[in-house]
């Protein structure tokens, strides 16, 4: 009798585990179709009427570069503004910064002769970099491949022009990776060889393409004293290619160089912000932005003006499909990404000031390129959760997601509760453009656009749905 009633506890109990994961199988059915049937509308939505492209044609076409403290950069400032009010976002409002303001001046000339042949050198000042004296310099040329190998050298550096050329490792299929793996000869060159008095420092821009397209980005003397300040540019990848060839066969030739930029003192601008408040948690914050400035080569289409567009048609496209969120959605156009964050570094320092929650936190700051997934860095409690929406986005080719770095403009929100997620499009061609005067309204593809619009309009709405701040344990 004992055995007969055991083994009928134990149907039982299978039986009602059995139901009770039938149930829960059902259930996250009915949820995974709903989240689907609301996706399909938001890419519909986007794709047929979205209006990202042509914000980024007026952006870009209508005001183009704008770097920060420029004239173009409050003319951006006043037309993310304005388009905020138009599209009946609430709570439009100016957060105050003050930001570098550095300018190119002239037009940057290098070259170097080779018997009576003289090779122009396509060039540009790197941002934060001092003047070269107004008749130019004129010195040798050393070639190193990495700070390393400067430091090696010297007092071999002393009255050179130092050139570093090292470039991006072909072999790595994520070129934000290869990026990271050049970019401090960028940075940290002029502090390293400054030390060791060079007068001057060239480097190989950032790119795989080869091309006669120099690449400018920001660069530092770190804490070295301002007589050891040397004038630093960037050359092309063509003109890189041909200087180290060209050492080669002629180690004594002399380089010319002749840059007028200038930092000026700090002017103000402004961080834009918008929001639709939320209808149970006005109080919890999703933001979603990229930053309004841009180098003054180009248009600052791809970088970042693609990401302000999508940011602002994320709010546009939640009014226009009727979701109405939970948490308040807050856009944030940034100012100052390229050269201090110095927006970034306001906004979280006001949000802490105020002690505004932050559930979550998007930024768009990779191009207009075919959306390809997102990048989580937040707690263990959510990641989980927020992997397993990859199944809903990858019929819409969102297949790469990652645990890992979201972007500059929102890392300084992070604080053990909040997500973070950095927007990932196809990175193949971004670099070809960054900070070119190449990075025009014209490179970029509306559908890609509008693709990436509607992926980060889909993650802020299951963000919205699905993460909850309170159950996460501080």
């Amino acid at each position: 009798m004992r055995n007969l009633i055991l083994t009928l506890i134990i149907a039982f109990t299978i039986i009602s585990c059995t139901e009770k994961k039938a149930d829960k199988t059902v259930e996250t059915s009915t949820i995974n179709k709903q989240d689907s049937t609301q996706i399909k509308t938001v890419f519909d939505a986007s794709l047929t009427e979205g209006q990202a492209y042509e914000w980024l044609r007026d952006l870009t076409q209508n005001i183009g570069g704008r770097l920060s403290g420029s004239p173009e950069a409050q003319q951006a400032v006043e037309w993310g503004e304005q388009l905020m009010k138009d599209q009946g976002f609430e709570n439009v409002r100016l957060q105050a910064i003050m930001v570098p303001h550095w300018v190119r001046g002239e037009k940057e000339k290098a070259f170097y002769k080779i018997g009576n042949e003289l090779r122009d050198v396509p060039v540009c000042a790197l941002g934060g970099s001092i003047a070269t004296p107004n008749q130019g310099i004129t010195a040798e040329v050393i070639e190193v491949k990495s700070l390393e190998e400067a430091i090696a050298k010297g007092e071999e550096l002393r009255g050179k022009i130092v050139f570093f050329n090292r470039p991006f490792d072909a072999t790595l299929i994520n070129t934000f990776k290869a990026y990271g793996g050049c970019v401090d000869q960028r940075y940290s060159g002029a502090k390293t060889c400054g030390e060791f008095g060079a007068v001057g420092v060239i480097v190989r821009s950032m790119t795989l393409s080869m091309d006669d397209n120099p690449h400018t980005g920001t660069m530092s003397y770190g804490d070295i004293p301002a007589n050891q300040y040397t004038p630093t540019a960037a050359i092309s990848t063509n003109a890189a290619a041909q200087l180290s060839l060209d050492l080669k066969n002629n180690p004594n030739l002399k380089f010319y160089l002749k840059q007028s930029c200038e930092t000026l003192p700090d002017a103000p601008s402004f961080n834009v912000i918008g929001e639709i408040t939320g209808s149970q948690y006005p109080n919890k914050y999703i933001t979603v932005g990229g930053h309004l400035d841009s180098w003054d080569l180009g248009e600052g289409a791809h970088d970042d003006g693609a990401g302000i567009v999508q940011s602002l048609e994320v709010l546009r496209l939640l009014k226009e499909t009727g979701i109405k969120p939970k948490h308040t959605i807050r856009v944030v156009l940034f100012m100052n990404e390229e050269n201090g964050t110095r927006g970034a570094k306001k906004y979280a320092e006001e949000a802490k000031f105020k002690k505004e929650i932050h559930v979550a936190a998007l930024e768009s700051d990779s191009g207009g390129f075919t959306p390809r997934g997102f990048s989580y860095d937040g707690n263990e409690e959510n990641k989980e959760l927020f992997l397993s929406w990859k199944s809903l986005l990858e019929p819409y080719g969102l297949h790469d997601w990652t645990v890992g770095y979201s972007g500059a403009d929102i890392m300084p929100l992070k604080d053990g509760t909040i997500t973070l997620s950095g927007y990932k499009p196809d990175s193949q061609r971004y670099f070809d453009y960054h900070h070119t005067s190449t990075d025009t309204f014209d490179k970029v593809n509306r559908r890609e656009l509008q693709l990436g619009a509607a992926a980060m309009t889909s993650l802020v709405y299951l963000m919205d749905k699905y993460l909850d701040v309170s159950t996460v344990k501080q």
